[in-house]
């Protein structure tokens, strides 16, 4: 798995990262903007996910250096294990007919001194409804094919970090 360290260094496998992020966030503008399904409050939030997800990968793509390779790793991270945790919520509010779901909320509830949904409404409020499953591939909706990205996401981090302890723990 040294391999794996090594080609972390340089800056291909960080910009194949960047490029599927960066393809999924164009993707949901596509169907946003393109299609008109608009998306809710919780897509919204998986597609910050997603966002960050490609601004941690651009750090080391723009200087690869272990300081930058690690916090966006851990940045990394964290974006997929929330995102997924948000598509499974956005699942439960779809598929669950039980009135102890939480509803989907109306705005997004982004911090007072970075309100993306102000800032960017092209791009960051959730119009939508969040039971809305209408967009369907291989049976499976968008919020479904969401936490498989982000489990994908987050077990291809976990193997790269893995990797590091591995070679980290091996140095004396």
């Amino acid at each position: 798995m040294v391999w794996l360290v090594e080609w972390s260094k340089t800056r291909l496998p960080w910009s194949i990262l960047f490029l599927s992020a960066a393809g999924l966030v164009l993707s949901a503008l596509y169907f946003q903007h393109v299609q008109d399904y608009l998306p809710c409050v919780k897509c919204i939030y998986q597609r910050t996910a997603v966002i960050g997800i490609a601004i941690a990968a651009a750090l080391p793509m723009i200087y690869p250096h272990v300081v930058t390779r690690v916090f966006a790793l851990v940045f990394w991270l964290y974006c997929a294990f929330e995102g997924f945790v948000v598509a499974s919520e956005h699942i439960d509010v779809i598929f669950d007919d039980s009135m102890f779901v939480a509803p989907c909320p109306i705005a997004p509830n982004f911090p007072s001194l970075f309100p993306l949904h102000e800032l960017l409404p092209a791009v960051f409020q959730g119009p939508g409804n969040c039971l809305d499953n209408s967009w369907q591939f291989l049976s499976l909706g968008m919020a479904e094919w969401m936490r498989i990205i982000f489990s994908g996401y987050f077990i291809v981090g976990s193997v790269v970090l893995g990797t590091y302890l591995i070679r980290f723990r091996n140095i004396k």
